[in-house]
Formats: structure tokens, sequence, C-alpha cells
């Protein structure tokens, strides 16, 4: 008789594991398609930040009365406001919600008062002894934004300023406001728009126009190396590593405020990395692809086309994050591979960059075990992050100015906001790989693996400390995707010359700020190698004001961080094609 021969039982822990990760799929999947009816912020990180809040106030009887009858006075002072028909009490220029002369007067100004009022008392009302500092600050954030859309300025015809303008123009502002709507669907679509622009702002047509030539193209980047235009140039070439979370060519602006332009025009030969907007394919790319490919691999090229100078290494936002981290891989005693290739760096410039997310600020509020893993579950279902959810963690942050604001002038008073070329490029947004994006977040904002010296490279950690180039930092005062603070941090990390320069306006139009632009000023310190530490508001008290852009002073700081010679200006040849190249070009409808 013939034993029948059975395959062997699967081992225990096997079908655990299966059992487990099919689980793990399975609830990955459901966490991606609920997430639209979230808006892509995690449920759990909401609920424990409430219940945080909750529990504390419950759990302190005399704050609560504290708080009780702070409103009960604020009502009682705004009854007495009310019958004396005293103004809001929003000063001019302070909240541009309130500033028609209709807000100052009864019957809405008492309705501007207790709106601020409310304001008020949920700022202090979040603020309660006892609470975690990241739940502290969600509950903040989510108070104001609850607000903001309550604002007295969101009522459509009951705002005084749409009614006055409804009255003048018959309701003829209605009638755009619809108009824009429909443009605006229609773009959400990939349709072209009923009426088109004033502007297009096209790259290649109106901004990023700076002439160059493509000289190297891998899987990820284009190296773009512009054209000189002077006859002679600095010998140590300027290498621009931008972030890849939009294009590159906020530093290629239009004529008047490109930087890459007014580089080339004093003398420097420069060159910079066009990133590709990623696409499903790209799904595995990690931190140490855009690293080799982004950054090493250009600066292989450069040493090909440069040979024998050591490079001025400059690095905005994300990309100086990045550019730090690889300047750190290059200083380390353990090699990395293919180092041989690679040029000396003479200098490392980090604009609106952090290296430390201990306190990364408003975006922190965002990012948390729970929203990391939300944010991955929805990357798995097609291998990345798009634009447009990118672009909204950004809007919901600030909505007050990006959404609310701008609803109001487009739908109700019927304005077509006029574009521009900053503003045609913050809409040019571009996807995140799935595997990078979530390494990212975990490396950097949940482990701060930069400023611990954890983060590895090759498989080894590195530290900022090794770096020994010197350093200008660029830091912007109303920050709120890298806060000056958090850039400022930099000082702990490294004990080289540190050249440190604070100037107003945001994350972007505080760097793209070409002399001539009125009302710019900077303050400037240089922290040498050794000096005792300085706190940030010390560090202010000690730096020189200066008025202007701080362009030209980093130029003559990388004038007096170069060897002082001057070679004949280095014709692009042998290029691919010509600048702003092909990946810029690249758009997805998602």
């Amino acid at each position: 008789m013939r034993r029948e021969i059975l395959p062997p039982a699967s081992e225990p822990a096997d079908d655990e594991a299966r059992a487990r990760a099919a689980a793990t799929a399975f609830d990955s999947a459901f966490h991606a398609h609920a997430a639209p009816l979230t808006a892509g912020l995690s449920p759990i990180s909401l609920s424990l930040a409430f219940a945080d809040w909750a529990m504390h106030l419950a759990t302190q009887p005399a704050q609560s009365m504290r708080l009780a009858m702070a409103a009960q006075r604020g009502a009682y002072d705004w009854w007495a406001n009310s019958l004396t028909q005293q103004g809001n009490g929003v000063a001019d220029g302070e909240d541009l919600r309130f500033s028609h002369p209709a807000w100052h007067q009864w019957p809405y100004a008492p309705v501007v008062r207790a709106y601020r009022g409310a304001e008020a008392w949920w700022r202090d009302a979040t603020s309660l002894r006892g609470m975690s500092p990241h739940h502290q600050e969600m509950a903040r954030v989510f108070a104001r934004q609850w607000l903001d859309t309550l604002s007295p300025a969101n009522a459509g015809l009951a705002n005084p300023e749409v009614m006055q303008r409804t009255l003048e123009r018959q309701g003829g502002n209605l009638v755009d406001g619809l108009s824009n709507a429909m443009n605006e669907w229609r773009a959400r679509q990939g349709l072209k728009p009923v009426e088109p622009p004033e502007r297009p702002f096209q790259p290649g047509v109106d901004v990023a126009i700076t002439p160059g030539q493509v000289v190297h193209r891998n899987a990820l980047v284009e190296l773009i190396q512009y054209e000189p235009t002077t006859k002679h140039v600095q010998a140590e070439p300027v290498f621009i590593v931008p972030s890849w979370i939009n294009k590159y060519y906020i530093l290629d602006l239009s004529p008047h405020n490109s930087m890459v332009r007014w580089l080339v025009s004093q003398g420097h030969t420069v060159f910079i990395v066009s990133w590709r907007n990623p696409d499903e394919g790209d799904a595995l790319l990690t931190m140490e692809d855009y690293l080799h490919l982004g950054v090493f691999d250009s600066l292989a090229v450069i040493a090909q086309r440069v040979p024998g100078e050591a490079v001025h290494a400059c690095g905005y936002c994300l990309g100086g994050t990045l550019l730090s981290v690889g300047a750190a891989a290059l200083a380390r005693t353990e090699r990395i591979a293919h180092a041989e290739l690679l040029p000396a760096l003479a200098s490392l410039t980090l604009l609106a960059a952090e290296t430390d997310f201990s306190e990364p600020g408003e975006m922190g509020v965002l990012i948390d075990e729970s929203q990391v893993s939300m944010l991955e579950d929805m990357m798995a279902e097609r291998g990345f992050l798009t634009g447009p959810q990118m672009g909204g963690s950004f809007q919901f942050l600030h909505s007050r100015e990006l959404v609310w604001s701008a609803k109001l002038r487009e739908l109700w008073l019927g304005e077509r906001l006029r574009p521009s070329d900053l503003t045609a490029w913050n809409t040019d947004v571009t996807r995140m790989p799935a595997a990078m994006h979530s390494e990212y977040l975990r490396r950097c904002y949940l482990r701060n693996e930069i400023a611990e010296a954890r983060y590895p490279v090759e498989g080894k950690p590195v530290a900022l400390s090794d770096i020994r180039q010197p350093m200008f930092v660029v830091g912007t005062e109303k920050d709120h995707v890298s806060p000056w603070k958090s850039v400022y941090k930099l000082h702990h990390l490294t004990d080289t010359a540190l050249t440190f320069v604070l100037t107003n306006g945001g994350h972007n139009a505080g760097i793209v700020s070409e002399p001539g632009h009125h009302n710019r000023h900077y303050a400037q310190h240089t922290r040498r190698s050794g000096d005792t530490w300085i706190d940030p508001a010390t560090w202010q008290q000690k730096a020189h004001r200066h008025e202007g852009s701080w362009w030209p002073a980093w130029h003559a700081w990388l004038l007096a961080h170069g060897s002082h010679r001057q070679v004949p200006a280095r014709a692009v040849d042998q290029g691919l094609y010509a600048a702003p190249g092909q990946h810029v070009m690249q758009r997805y409808h998602d």
C-alpha cells in the first residue's frame, strides 16, 4: 500500500507572522480609505489631545473656576463696551480680516469684540498645567482653527465689506465669485480655466529663465550650470541644493528677484539641483538615495567640470538639512564610497534649514507617531504623498490667510487674486516618495537623529560636530516651517566658525530678498570657533542690524572664505539641453 506524502506542516510562528501581516495590510488600507473623512488627520491624535485637555481641566477645579469667572467678566465688559459703542479693539493692520471701517462701528464692532474675547479666552484655556507640550500645542492650534472658521468675516453678506461691494456692483461680485469657483474646480480636475490667469508664470518663460544648461541627469535629478555674465569668475563654484518639497526655481524666480541670476552677476559659477517629480515607481526611494543621487553625484560632476577647486555648498530648507548630513558624512573618518571623486567643500551655507527638530514649530503639531502611521498608510496606497496632500498641511496651519481670507476675496468680493511668481511657484507642488517621506518624518521629527548624531549614512552614524568648514546660516523672523530659533540650534551641534543671519520675512519671502526690495533688514553676528554659547535673546542684542538685503553680505562672506582668486569665465559647453530642463516641467493632477 502506497503511503501519501503530505507537505510539511507550517510552523505556528510562520502562521502568526502571516496573520499579523494580513491584519496590518487590511488595517492600513482601512486607514487610507478613511483618511479623507478626517482630512488626512489622525483621529487618534486628535482624541488623545482632547482627552489630555479635558481631563486636566476636569481635575483642576480652581483653574476651571478661574476660566469661568474670566468668561463671565469678559461678557460683562463686552456688554458695557457695546452700550458705550466703543470700537472693536482691533488696531489698524493688526487683523486684516477686520480692516474695513464698518467693522469699527455699531453693530459690527461689538461682534468683533466678542470674537476677539473668545480668541483670548481659548488661548488661556488651552494652557493647562500638566498637559504634554505636544497636546497643548495641538489644543491651541485646533481651537484657533475652529475660531477662524467661525470668524464674523466669513459670514457672507453679513460681512459689511461684502454687503457694500454687493450694493455697489448690484450683485456683480457674486457672479464673478461663482466664475472664480468654477475656475478653481476646473483647475482641480486638470482642465483649462474658463478665464486664464493674467500671467501664467511658466518655468522657462516667465520664471526660471536664467540662461544655463542641464549638464548632468540621473534617475532623480538634473544638474544645471548657469552661463556666466562676467569676464572673470571666482575660482570656487557655488553648488545649491534646494528642497524637493517644491520645484527648485524658488531661487530662480523672475529676473529681478532671482538669487541664481544675482549670484551669476556677482561673478560666481553657479550649479543647482532640479529634483524630479516622483511617480509610483519611486515609492522605495530613500533619504540615502536623495543624498547620493542629489548631492554626492552632483558634486562628482562639478569636480569634473571645475577640476581642482573647492566648492561653496548651499542648501535651502530640506535641501539644507540633507546637505548638512552629506557634509558630516564627508568629514568623518570612515570615508563614504567613491569619496575620492568628490571635491572639497570650501564652506557650507544653510538657508532656513533645520538640523535640530526638537522644537519644529507649527509643523510639529501635525507630526506624532499616530499621524505618521496614518500618512504611511495613505502613501502605501499609491507609493507617494501627493502635492495637494502636502500643500494641505500648510493650508491647514495657516487657514486664516491661505483659505478663509483668500476665499472671502475670491468668492464673495469677486476679486481674482493677482498671481505672482512666488504664488505660482507655491502651487507648483511635487510628490513625496513613500519610503523617503516616512524616513524623513521618523528620523528627523520623531527621533531627531541628526542632532543626536545617530543619523546613518552608508550604515554608520554621522555627527555635525565633525564639520570643519565655516558656515553661513540664515533664519527668518516669521518662519513657520523652520522657526529661526530652531535653525539657531545648529550652534549647539558644531564648533566651527558660524555666521548667523536673521532676516525679516517668512520661510520663502525672507530668503527671496533681492537688493533694492523695500522694507528689508537683517541682523548678523559671527560665532568664532571656541566662543562660548549665547542664547538667541542675547544674540539679538549683540548682532549688528543692517538695512537692505542680506544677499550682499553673503556674497562678501563667500569671497572672504574663498581662495581670493579669479579665473576666466567658464562657458557652459557639452550640456544635455537648455535650462530649466525637463524635471521641472513634470506635473500631476492628483
